[in-house]
């Protein structure tokens, strides 16, 4: 089929590996416009434009798919099917209009559960025991259309979003192929509706949130610590500067919040309820480092806090 791929980040790149491996005729890569990255601040092309430039595709990266020649240079194509995934801009209704077979989405949740910016970290956050991805077609409302196919993973207690991420962009970009052959071997695709009663939103992340509260149980912040790696990163003060968290996991045991009560392997802190025992950390200027590393590194003792 002729397919417009749209979509810019990491995430989206297994599906158009795999789109492109099924033999699909990819007409259009949208992907967002080249950004400002790194120390230089030098303009950098998105992992999509990345593999779409190596591939030979036409790439079209309009800030904005709102005005009149945008959208007449999309129709001029003349796709049969418009696949989004993590493309990172609204697609308005006249766009969605103009595949002649529809418009579909990689979702990176159990829809109805968690439409919206950041569905990985807020499963992670609210304990859920499972995530995974939802193939959808596209409507105007966020997240809303009807649900084609759904892939299930477990979140472990030591699951980040970084390997959820990558768990669910492959589970995706399989299910997406699966959806592309049914629809190009019958014409249609079967969808069922979402139960807008078990609709919850997944608000995009704030900074704020990372900063780690010593009262919460030891699971909560663990929680917290996983859900923020690789971004923004849990953040704690030790002494007197900002310490970044990047892997901890709940245990056992007791002490006051935010004292150092065990080191070894580990650094073991106490919080509200249990140890938090903390595997990774990074100071300001240094790397990051296991918590050995930093035990050495810093002559971390037993009886000092982090705040």
């Amino acid at each position: 089929m002729k397919i417009i791929f749209a979509g810019t980040p990491e995430f989206a790149v297994p599906a158009l590996v795999a789109l492109i491996q099924a033999g699909h005729d990819i007409v259009m890569v949208l992907t967002q416009p080249d950004r400002p990255a790194g120390r230089g601040m030098r303009l950098r092309a998105s992992p999509v434009k990345q593999l779409a430039l190596q591939h030979g595709l036409i790439v079209y990266q309009p800030a904005s798919l709102k005005l009149s020649e945008v959208q007449a240079a999309i129709a001029a194509v003349e796709c049969d099917v418009m696949i989004v995934a993590a493309y990172g801009l609204i697609i308005p209704t006249t766009v969605l209009n103009i595949p002649k077979k529809g418009c579909y989405n990689i979702h990176g949740s159990l829809l109805p559960r968690w439409r919206g910016a950041a569905p990985i970290h807020r499963a992670i956050l609210a304990g859920d025991v499972e995530t995974g991805v939802t193939i959808m077609e596209v409507v105007p409302k966020l997240d809303a259309g009807a649900m084609i196919s759904k892939g299930h993973i477990p979140i472990l207690g030591t699951d980040t979003t970084q390997s959820l991420h990558d768990a669910i962009s492959q589970m995706g970009a399989a299910l997406m192929v699966d959806a592309m052959m049914t629809l190009q071997q019958t014409g249609q695709i079967d969808a069922e509706m979402q139960d807008e009663a078990l609709v919850t939103y997944a608000h995009k992340v704030e900074k704020s949130e990372a900063i780690l509260d010593w009262g919460k149980t030891a699971i909560e912040l663990s929680r917290q610590v996983r859900a923020f790696n690789p971004f923004p990163v849990a953040t704690a003060l030790f002494r007197g500067e900002t310490c970044r968290i990047w892997f901890a996991t709940a245990v056992q045991g007791h002490a006051e919040p935010g004292e150092i009560n065990q080191i070894g392997e580990t650094i073991q802190v106490g919080t509200g309820e249990g140890l938090l025992e903390v595997r990774e950390l990074q100071m300001p200027g240094a790397k990051r480092q296991n918590a050995q590393q930093f035990i050495q590194g810093y002559h971390v003792k037993v009886g000092e806090f982090f705040k």
